[in-house]
């Protein structure tokens, strides 16, 4: 039986190599670094952010001759600012170099939240002018299934009238639109039994309107034959892109058409909101690549599941006892749910020898599962409010969250009034273990610090930015980021996070939640959370990897600190003495871009995107700081108490 298995993974596998291009957005063969075809693309790259701005959003060139010429494309929508352009088509570029390395042709539509922009980048070795390409497809789709107590069938009916509704705007553009803007719709709908539904679609305006509307029904059709019953997807080609979510799209609130399906679907005949998809001129149905889209996945799906269904299913059996099973909650999600036996077997019931760290809202504990695997069991305190708060929380927020640079929620168990939460065990705790350790701080190289440091913003713009849910986390500090084998970080305890719009920038509260001495200025005042809350709080734990000293062993505060060294031409004075030997200058340049961050004004905090840039360039020009927060009597150390007005609660974290 095991030697069945093996073969039917294996046959799998090679499947998977034949066809490893169909969802992919990398194409062709590759070319070799120093070749004429990598300086051609690169000098193509080099011009193209700049470019696309003076083509009023759209451009399109070639650069070198022969079979080294690249041809290449950008595009930005909605309306777009320039500068905003120009951080999406160079985060695109980026993108397809980091995904894409030296492959001969590739493209990436790119959503940026933060400067809410959405742009396309494509490039190939032939040319990509007013020419309709249906294949590769790229698709994704939510980690959340639309939730079995609906109304599928009718959900379908109103999704397939908005998709036809969609298509139509998109397809017939005003005789004054842009270019940019040429073919485009963004449609918010109400449907029966969800209050929104968001849908939006674009296509390259160098194309027919008739190749639009093929290329956008092709692109449903891929997400609908793969990842129907998912509550959001995104499908993008070459020539277009779609997107649908019941969580609105990060940007798209400019020119968004609102509509009501509920009577169009149920008024309409049944023929008028059926799922039209790709006829041609000659009423033939167009079907590239639909034949390889649908058999292969669902044939290499089928093998796997079998295989692994005879592997696995001993141990399914076993874990029955003490796991429950999968717990959809009100929102659809399905997170494993531990069952309490199985935990107190896995930390030996709580053992104090166990016990790895300690905080506020309760007591981690190292476990081990019954399949060897190590992990960290988080304890909330019983009975307490701000436990029970931080548990819904982790649950909500880590189910929906996936990056490299964020803490795994593997599970929780909810038994009685004990309330758990499972993570991945990462070995070598939390950051402040190290950074403020004399010995261990030996370990904290320069080289392993940046990536620290660099590692926390991506974790952060991920959130702000690049995920599907935009989230403030409110409690960003050392203690909360996590380290794991290779001392790559991993930010943590998502307990006091704040959920936003994606079109939503700021927010008031009467909760102040957070640590002392890391909170922004404007949030512990006033209650205003933002994206800079966060951005304010990172450059405070930038200033102390950089010092190797805590915020509070500072009568003033070490951003007030490093200000006044900085305005007396003395920075070197913040550096820890373990760095002096390192790159000066580049130290110094992550100093400034702790300034920056922790300033007073929030609007003048950069953005997490900003950071990233200015972390990755050695040319670009940084902004001069002014001065930081509670430079005078305001300063606040990790453990004081903060005076609040009196309409705002406060609930401070001392952890």
């Amino acid at each position: 039986m095991r030697k069945l298995c093996a073969i039917i993974l294996f046959s799998c596998f090679l499947l998977l190599l034949t066809f490893i291009d169909v969802e992919a957005d990398c194409e062709g063969s590759f070319f070799a670094d120093n070749s004429t075809y990598s300086k051609n693309l690169n000098s193509l790259f080099f011009s193209l952010a700049s470019n696309v701005i003076s083509n009023d959003g759209f451009y399109n060139t070639s650069t070198g001759e022969g079979i080294n010429k690249v041809y290449g494309l950008a595009l930005c929508g909605r309306g777009y600012e320039k500068q905003a352009c120009v951080n999406c088509v160079e985060r695109g570029i980026q993108d397809l170099q980091e995904i894409c390395p030296n492959r001969i042709k590739s493209f990436k539509w790119t959503t940026r939240g933060g400067d809410n922009a959405s742009c396309l980048v494509r490039y190939a070795n032939h040319s990509v002018s007013k020419k309709l390409e249906l294949s590769p497809p790229d698709l994704s789709k939510s980690r959340i299934d639309i939730e079995e107590t609906k109304n599928l069938k009718l959900f379908r009916r109103e999704w397939e009238a908005l998709v036809n509704l969609t298509v139509l705007s998109a397809t017939s553009p005003p005789e004054n639109a842009s270019v940019v803007l040429k073919f485009y719709s963004v449609i918010r709908a109400e449907f029966t039994e969800f209050a929104d539904v968001y849908m939006m679609m674009q296509c390259t305006p160098d194309i027919l309107s008739s190749e639009c509307n093929q290329c956008l029904r092709q692109c449903v059709l891929n997400f609908l034959n793969i990842y129907w019953g998912s509550q959001g997807g995104r499908c993008q080609l070459p020539s277009c892109f779609f997107r649908w979510d019941l969580f609105s799209i990060p940007g798209s609130s400019e020119n968004m058409t609102k509509v009501s399906m509920i009577s169009r679907a149920s008024t309409l005949p049944q023929g008028d909101t059926e799922l039209k998809l790709g006829y041609d001129k000659k009423g033939k149905r167009i079907r590239n690549g639909t034949i390889v889209i649908i058999v292969v996945p669902t044939v290499i799906n089928l093998f796997v599941f079998v295989g692994l269904f005879i592997i696995f299913d001993q141990r399914r059996k076993a874990y029955n006892k003490n796991i429950n099973g999968e717990c959809p909650d009100s929102d659809g999600q399905s997170k494993l749910r531990f069952g309490l036996a199985m935990i107190l077997s896995a930390t030996d019931d709580f053992s104090p020898e166990n016990m790895v760290g300690q905080g506020g809202s309760g007591t981690v504990y190292k476990g081990i599962l019954p399949n060897g695997q190590e992990i960290a069991v988080k304890r909330l305190i019983k009975g307490s409010g701000q436990g029970d708060m931080e548990f819904k929380n982790e649950v909500s927020f880590l189910a929906r969250l996936q990056h490299k640079n964020l803490v795994k929620l593997l599970g929780f168990c909810h038994e009685g009034d004990e309330e758990i939460l499972v993570y991945e065990l990462l070995p070598n705790s939390s950051l402040d273990h190290f950074i403020f350790d004399e010995e261990r701080r030996l370990l904290l190289t320069w080289e392993v610090r940046f990536k620290i440091i660099e590692g926390v913003a991506r974790g952060l713009l991920y959130l702000h930015e690049d995920s599907q849910l935009k989230v403030i986390h409110r409690d960003l500090k050392a203690s909360n980021i996590l380290l794991g084998a290779e001392m790559n970080p991993k930010v943590a305890d998502f307990g006091t996070a704040r959920l936003f719009n994606t079109d939503e920038t700021r927010a008031e509260t009467r909760r102040i939640a957070g640590t002392c001495g890391y909170m922004a200025p404007e949030y512990v005042n006033h209650g205003q959370i933002s994206a800079k809350s966060d951005v304010f709080s990172y450059g405070v734990m930038l200033l102390e990897m950089i010092s190797g000293q805590r915020n509070n062993s500072f009568e003033e505060g070490l951003a007030a600190f490093a200000w006044k060294s900085w305005v007396k031409g003395k920075p070197e004075t913040v550096i820890d003495p373990l760095l002096m030997e390192n790159p000066r200058n580049e130290i110094i340049k992550l100093i400034q871009i702790g300034l920056l961050c922790v300033q007073e004004n929030a609007a003048k905090r950069p953005t997490m995107s900003s950071v990233i840039v200015w972390l990755g360039s050695e040319t670009i020009t940084i902004p001069f700081p002014m001065s930081p927060a509670f430079t005078r009597e305001q300063s606040q150390s990790e453990n004081s108490k903060i005076s609040m007005s009196k309409d705002i609660f406060t609930e401070l974290n001392y952890r």
